[in-house]
């Protein structure tokens, strides 16, 4: 399995506007969170281990953090044709099976990943409430295989700062995971 970290999109950076569709046709867009004090963007998919090894601690993270205002959207960009398990029809099991209550969104173009330079999965993004990015990095230091707790620390704390008004403090370590999987002849130029 190749690793691939992520590509430290610039802190300050303006959300990237989307406006996606989840696995059941729900459009779902950038704006819809302008009232969240922290929005979560995460690129994921289903068939990542990295991806499969936390998404139980991110449906916690998102359990403990939304009635404080933090929302938080899933989006998958992976090329479908070639990792059919990626497709849209099995995004809704995976985000039920992991208890998911969040928006879990397929990104056919991959532009919006493209805007958000996205590169591997998981690749995480917090925004304060003016949508300016903050946070970019790892959950936290557990990796498949690495023996070390999944507790989603850094993002925890990244959230903390952010609803206490402070700068994040905890260190801005790249996610590191599965490579996109780009549509042959739409990679990106930033690899």
């Amino acid at each position: 399995m190749a690793v691939t970290p992520s590509t430290m999109l610039e802190l300050g950076t303006k959300a990237p506007d989307f406006k996606l569709t989840d696995a059941e046709g729900n459009t779902v867009a950038l704006s819809d969170f302008s009232d969240a004090k922290a929005l979560i963007v995460m690129f994921v998919c289903n068939h990542c281990p990295f991806v499969v090894h936390v998404k139980e601690a991110l449906a916690d993270i998102y359990r403990d953090y939304k009635d404080k205002g933090v929302a938080m959207v899933a989006i998958n960009a992976n090329d479908v044709a070639n990792y059919p398990q990626d497709a849209p029809s099995k995004m809704g099991p995976f985000a039920k099976e992991a208890g998911w209550e969040f928006p879990y969104l397929y990104d056919e173009t991959q532009e919006v990943a493209k805007a958000y330079r996205a590169a591997c999965t998981p690749d995480i993004y917090v925004f304060d409430g003016d949508q300016r990015l903050v946070y970019r990095g790892q959950i936290d230091g557990s990796r498949p295989g690495n023996d070390v707790e999944v507790t989603g620390e850094h993002l925890r704390q990244a959230l903390d700062d952010v609803l206490a008004g402070r700068d994040v403090s905890v260190e801005q370590v790249p996610s590191t995971g599965c490579n996109i999987k780009w549509k042959s002849g739409n990679e990106p130029d930033y690899y």
